[in-house]
């Protein structure tokens, strides 16, 4: 059975940093791609970052130069290194994973439908 934990999130003032965590396990292939998505209350959910299993990445403009996505294939773990905060950042923060797209991973980062959904963690930055 598939399974997927996030960890990391919490309080930080602006101009901080946070590394978020997402732990994955039982996908039957690779977990080819992986993808790090936010929610902020009253918006609609965005992509932030997702990576394939060969470390390519993709963000989205907003968060280019601060945040840095990366993967331990071996530990089977994304994470999410996130610097230079801002209240605008502040949002439940999604791990999810197409374990076989049919799409390039990239293309997943706009479409936001992969298959399995962690239950977030909450990043909260203050001014």
């Amino acid at each position: 059975q598939v399974h997927i934990l996030e960890s990391g999130g919490g309080s930080v003032q602006a101009g901080g940093s946070l590394r978020l965590s997402c732990a994955a396990s039982g996908f039957p292939y690779n977990m080819h791609c992986m993808g790090w998505f936010r929610q902020a209350p009253g918006k609609e959910r965005e992509g932030v970052a997702t990576i394939d299993r060969y470390g390519n990445p993709a963000y989205a403009d907003s968060v280019k130069g601060r945040f840095t996505i990366s993967r331990d294939n071996a530990k089977s773990t994304l994470y999410l290194e996130m610097n230079s905060l801002n209240p605008g950042d502040t949002a439940m923060y999604y791990c999810a994973v197409e374990d076989d797209p049919p799409r390039p991973c990239s293309w997943y980062l706009v479409d936001g439908k992969l298959e399995v959904w962690g239950q977030g963690t909450l990043v909260t930055v203050s001014s």
